[in-house]
């Protein structure tokens, strides 16, 4: 995986980079605010032995450095911890002590340091007094012959007893320094890891290696979409409405030598967007001049008419069953050429109802009496319903919610379409996240545009309102060849 891929995650999951940050950064801060004060005070030892001549020195230096690493043992020995307790009564016990003591040895040399530790800077400098003095009476012991002969070796202080004037503990600077480290580490390591591990499709380039087919249009989201789903009114001037028309080029454009007429819009899953989708893009191609059918073949689950307000009691399934004409069920929308065929009643078999015979005679006369059909059908995924239709279609339209669906579910509609030899016209991400900067040069660029026509825009919402009731009598007009 590339470097740019990865930096791709990490913005992705920028959040997660920031939380763990955060916490890194005031987890480091508490433990230093809750860390009391410690303070040092240190004493170092010069080790020494009577020589003879240059090679008694050499070897006594030899012996003496060996010796040094035995008094480092001897510093922290529960013999020398006990006497320095009891001469210091400080309310400590020799475990204590010792754990507060650290030693240390210079190679090469015969010097030897001592470093006591506690919150009380007083009680660290009387420690080491104590200690230094007792641990040099300790090795004159020990070292002193039975005979009574002088000691082979001799120690004494030669720096300090010195405490420090200021703690040596905590440390602010560098426990925060610390803490945004890792945590910058760990952040970018959990958003990589997340972005790893998260299968559901994000961006418009892994939606089109998933589908292997042109990606017609990204439509971004909008919270007002859930209310207000339909491009019309104030939302005709919206950034989705641009994102629709946009998709109505690319659509028509997409082959110019085998166009389609005949389009059926489905989805992976169910709550995609499809429906709207359908209807929107309906809508944008009637304003564009064409002559355009809406059909609602998701009869499981129809949501057409509910969205532009029409009566959907009777529709696409009693045409099915013979029970009335195309012509007398048909309903224009809007004061465009827009006409809506809804789904009717439910039936008790959709799939075998969407695939008979009666539907690919109404779909062979719905191409001639329209520029261009438009099929809502059902999810892929869920049941066959989508496919039948999509066979019986010019080319499918494959819609996406960014962020929902994964790319398996993706990839396995994809594939419901192509083993049966239907032709993919493209794929759609919806509800896709829009760029602040790109939101912001189409809000300047629509307020430019829209301030001189207020007037027409309210009298176009007006019209799209009230043609909706338009007279059976003129909808049935408007089809009563597929009457015959």
């Amino acid at each position: 995986m590339e470097v740019r891929t990865y930096l791709r995650l990490v913005r992705r999951h920028w959040w997660i980079v920031l939380i763990t940050l955060m916490v890194a950064v005031g987890s480091a801060a508490l433990v230093t605010i809750r860390t009391p004060p410690r303070y040092t005070a240190s004493v170092t030892f010069f080790v020494t032995t009577p020589s003879q001549g240059v090679t008694d020195a050499y070897q006594g230096g030899l012996f003496l450095q060996q010796r040094v690493k035995s008094y480092a043992d001897l510093l922290r020995s529960d013999r020398l911890a006990q006497s320095v307790v009891a001469e210091t009564p400080l309310g400590l016990t020799a475990d204590d002590l010792q754990r507060r003591i650290e030693t240390a040895t210079e190679t090469g040399t015969v010097l030897l340091r001592a470093t006591v530790t506690d919150t009380d800077q007083s009680r660290a400098l009387k420690l080491t007094e104590t200690l230094s003095a007792k641990f040099v009476e300790l090795v004159q012991k020990v070292e002193t012959p039975p005979e009574g002969r002088p000691a082979p070796i001799k120690i004494e202080v030669i720096s300090g007893p010195r405490v420090s004037s200021t703690p040596v503990a905590p440390q602010p600077t560098r426990n925060l320094t610390v803490g945004a480290l890792l945590g910058l580490l760990l952040g970018i390591g959990l958003a990589v890891l997340r972005g790893l591990v998260d299968v559901r499709l994000r961006d418009a380039a892994g939606l089109q290696r998933v589908t292997g087919s042109p990606l017609l249009g990204e439509i971004p989201f909008e919270a007002g979409a859930k209310g207000a789903p339909l491009i019309v009114g104030e939302a005709a001037t919206s950034a989705r409405a641009e994102a629709v028309r946009k998709l109505r080029t690319n659509l028509r454009f997409v082959d110019v030598h085998e166009p389609a007429r005949v389009i059926a819009v489905t989805s992976a899953l169910q709550g995609e967007g499809k429906t709207t989708l359908s209807c929107n893009l309906a809508i944008a191609l009637a304003e564009a001049g064409w002559r355009v059918l809406l059909v609602d073949a998701d009869l499981r689950r129809p949501k057409v008419a509910d969205y532009l307000g029409l009566d959907g009691s009777v529709g696409l399934t009693d045409v099915l069953v013979g029970d009335v004409q195309v012509g007398h069920v048909v309903q224009r929308w809007g004061d465009k050429s827009l006409l809506v065929l809804p789904s009717g009643s439910t039936p008790p078999n959709p799939s075998e109802l969407l695939g008979s015979k009666a539907m690919a005679d109404l779909l062979l006369a719905l191409r001639e009496s329209a520029d261009i059909v438009i099929i809502d059908t059902a999810p892929l995924l869920a049941v066959t319903d989508g496919v039948v239709v999509a066979v019986q279609a010019d080319g499918a339209l494959l819609v996406t919610q960014q962020g929902r669906t994964s790319r398996s579910q993706v990839s396995s509609a994809a594939r419901a379409l192509h083993s049966v030899s239907v032709r993919l016209l493209g794929c759609v991400l919806n509800m896709t996240k829009v760029a602040r900067v790109d939101a912001y040069q189409y809000e300047a660029y629509r307020i430019a545009t829209t301030a001189a026509v207020p007037a027409d825009r309210a009298a176009a919402a007006h019209r799209a309102q009230t043609a909706a009731t338009a007279p059976v009598e003129d909808r049935t007009q408007e089809l009563s060849r597929l009457s015959r």
